[in-house]
């Protein structure tokens, strides 16, 4: 006879649903999260890595994956995977050491050759290496980590309202994607909420 749990739905209990948020999932990543399939904990471990994790789910932030994979699965992943440089560890425990001037593909992981220029194309793919995004402060656009007219450092396109909000309450040009990245998952539902009021 089938056990009666096997036939239930898979799916993410009350506290692991808190945990996701203080991770840094909004209940609307939650939703595409649970549209793309990963249901359980259990399904992070298909996924395997965040950079995986960040193309099944639109809007995810590279630092959000990374933290929901090490939660779900006991181990970090590497650099490269994020997308950038810098220090990251393996799942089995051994560091990897990157460049700080390191470009990966957004597309295919692909590290660029060292006489990588913004916006050159991918050397493995042929795509755009690194993603096109829109300053939050002078509403220019291009790759890289830095806006090339005004020099405010990029936010995510998930986050571009956001920042463009606390442009306009007075913040100032730098402290802009400090301050977003200190926020909670709850201080920034609040803060979509009157981006709505002001759209409306």
């Amino acid at each position: 006879m089938e056990a009666i749990g096997a036939r239930m739905p898979k799916a993410f209990t009350t506290l692991e649903k808190n945990i996701l948020a203080a991770k840094g999932l909004s209940p609307a990543l939650l939703k595409k999260l649970v549209k793309a399939g990963v249901a359980s904990r259990a399904d992070f471990t298909s996924v395997s890595d965040a950079g995986t994790l960040v193309q099944l789910v639109p809007g995810l932030s590279a630092e959000v994956a990374n933290e929901l994979m090490t939660w779900a699965t006991g181990a970090g992943t590497t650099a490269a995977a994020l997308g950038g440089g810098g220090a990251g560890r393996t799942a089995s425990g051994s560091l990897i050491v990157e460049s700080a001037d390191a470009v990966y593909c957004s597309h295919c992981r692909t590290k660029q050759p060292k006489d990588y220029h913004s916006g050159d194309l991918c050397v493995s793919c042929g795509k755009q290496a690194e993603p096109i995004l829109a300053c939050y402060w002078c509403a220019a656009s291009g790759p890289g980590k830095f806006c090339r007219q005004c020099g405010a450092v990029f936010v995510s396109t998930f986050e571009l309202d956001l920042a463009v909000l606390l442009k306009r309450e007075g913040l100032a040009k730098d402290e802009i994607p400090k301050r977003l990245a200190g926020m909670s998952a709850a201080d920034k539902e609040g803060m979509w909420g009157r981006v709505r009021k002001t759209r409306g």
